[in-house]
């Protein structure tokens, strides 16, 4: 197919479906450290600067693909829904649908739309499908079925074709092959900013790589490793965990700091989710009807339901499409990381006594151990009791 992407970021989306054989005929992205990325990458392919100004769709376009921004969906972010200011910006997807009625449409966002809202933004997106025409599938797809990271993004699928959406998006099914791991044969992930709720912790992966901040304030998660020792992963690796190759934001360097490429990073779709997506667009598979269940009774949106035209049904299937072999963590990744600070790792105890959060034995021992050793390199400096009092009195 030929891709038009919209939101199109560092490119994950569109460098996943390349790999199955599809190609960008243009790329649309506003953020000038994500445009400095496309323009390396794909130096040959139209690149606009922003989807509000966009007339139209080239007349070649088989497939328009959009992960819209999430800020506004995010658990993390700002909640505002699918009519807040940056999220809200879906709608020209439909816009442009108007000028011209692309066969396919994929879109992608955080799993946290289904129940944002009581699921207010998904049934926009639905009923806008719908009054176009287009039948429709979504499903929540784990990065972790490809790469070391615990990601959940929705997908969703849009046709006026013959094929049904289905098809593409609900026949592949595996169940997750469980690792048996312990603190001392494998690295754990969390995140280091969290203790008291939030994502959690990961065995043998990391956590949901976070998009950071747009004015480059970085948010890496951390690692246990089975040594002992706390890190937070080099940025190669976090591209990495996302499916790019090493340094493939680099770019970015050239117009923002580099703190910025955690954002990007964060910010991408995992690229072998969208290559497996871009496999079974190319050739679809043949839905399992008996996947089928009532939806009407439902009060929050399932984790994964169709359309067909004339219903809409829950879809009985888990997040994971295949499972495809990767080495330990503590293998996968190949740079140095960052030692977590003492600052830090004091930060994350302190909040983890008053958390809700569970981690298995040993672990927070782990973490004492690892702050013992950061201060004992760099100790907390003392100020004596008559130093105190002069700077009161300053």
């Amino acid at each position: 197919m030929k891709v038009v992407g919209l939101f199109a970021g560092i490119g994950g989306l569109e460098s996943g479906l390349a790999e199955a054989g599809h190609e960008a005929v243009m790329l649309c992205e506003v953020w000038e450290p994500a445009r400095a990325v496309l323009s390396h990458r794909y130096p040959n392919v139209p690149l606009e600067p922003d989807v509000v100004d966009l007339r139209a769709v080239p007349v070649e376009a088989d497939l328009v693909v959009a992960g819209f921004p999430c800020q506004d969906l995010s658990q993390a972010g700002l909640t505002a829904g699918i009519a807040g200011r940056r999220s809200g910006l879906v709608g020209h997807v439909f816009r442009l649908l108007d000028e011209r009625r692309v066969p396919w449409v994929v879109l992608e966002n955080v799993s946290f739309m289904l129940h944002l809202d009581g699921g207010r933004g998904l049934r926009t997106l639905i009923e806008a499908f719908e009054e176009r025409g287009y039948r429709w599938a979504y499903r929540i797809v784990n990065s972790l079925a490809f790469v070391p990271q615990r990601r959940e993004r929705v997908l969703f699928v849009a046709t006026t074709t013959d094929v049904d959406p289905a098809d593409v998006l609900l026949c592949d099914e595996v169940t997750a092959t469980q690792v048996e791991t312990t603190l001392a044969t494998h690295a754990h992930g969390f995140y280091w900013t969290e203790g008291v709720r939030g994502l959690g912790w990961a065995p043998d992966a990391v956590p949901t790589l976070k998009n950071g901040s747009t004015v480059g304030i970085a948010s890496p998660p951390a690692i246990l490793l089975p040594d002992g020792r706390v890190v937070t992963p080099d940025i190669r690796d976090a591209e990495r965990l996302q499916g790019f190759s090493a340094d493939w934001t680099a770019a970015a360097e050239a117009v923002g700091r580099p703190s910025l490429r955690w954002s990007l990073v964060g910010n991408a779709v995992t690229v072998p989710v969208a290559t497996w997506l871009g496999s079974r667009l190319a050739t679809p598979g043949r839905y399992d009807p008996d996947r089928d269940r009532d939806l009407s009774g439902d009060t929050r949106w399932p984790k994964a339901a169709r359309g067909d035209g004339r219903r809409r049904l829950r879809v009985d299937i888990g997040p994971f499409p295949v499972w495809m072999h990767r080495p330990a963590l503590d293998d996968f990744l190949k740079y140095e990381g960052k030692a977590l600070s003492a600052r830090a790792t004091r930060g994350f105890l302190g909040r983890t006594q008053r958390s809700t959060l569970r981690f298995v034995p040993g672990f927070l021992d782990r973490i004492r151990a690892h702050l013992d050793r950061m201060e004992a390199i760099a100790p907390v400096p003392r100020v004596s009791l008559p130093r105190i009092a002069a700077v009161a009195a300053e």
